[in-house]
């Protein structure tokens, strides 16, 4: 069985479609819903590293508290958006997953076929209609 874990936020219709790909691949993935069970520190770390990602590419923007805590001041440090993301898991952005190709975040959620040990099971088509994978499982 393929390891797969998804950091989901059930809310968000980016994730659930991830999640559903993950799904399509005949693979039943760990899900943590990350605003209840925040990744550490060490974790995102983790992810940034080997996604060769900085700690501003990961921060979410849009409902969430960057604005008022002035998170696109270039005075703030690495450690210091580390912390703050810490106090608000909000501001890390979704979703995250880890599989033994490689981690990534999902977004847009095609970007989880990349790292998917497992081909696609049957077509799927996103919350919003669009076609992402035809009737032989074959991306579009």
């Amino acid at each position: 069985m393929t390891n797969i874990t998804i950091y989901h936020n059930p809310a968000c219709g980016t994730s659930r479609n991830v999640l559903a790909l993950i799904r399509n691949s005949g693979v039943e993935p760990t899900v943590i819903e990350y605003l209840k069970n925040p990744p550490s520190t060490e974790q995102i770390q983790s992810w940034l590293s080997a996604m060769g990602a900085s700690v501003r590419e990961v921060l979410r923007e849009k409902g969430t508290p960057y604005a008022e805590l002035d998170l696109g001041n270039p005075k703030w440090t690495d450690d210091e958006l580390l912390a703050f993301i810490q106090q608000h898991p909000i501001l890390l952005n979704r979703p995250f997953v880890i599989t033994p190709l490689g981690v990534r975040l999902c977004r847009p959620s095609e970007m989880v076929l990349d790292i998917l040990p497992d081909p696609q099971q049957g077509p799927f088509i996103k919350e919003d209609g669009e076609v992402v994978i035809d009737a032989e499982g074959r991306r579009v």
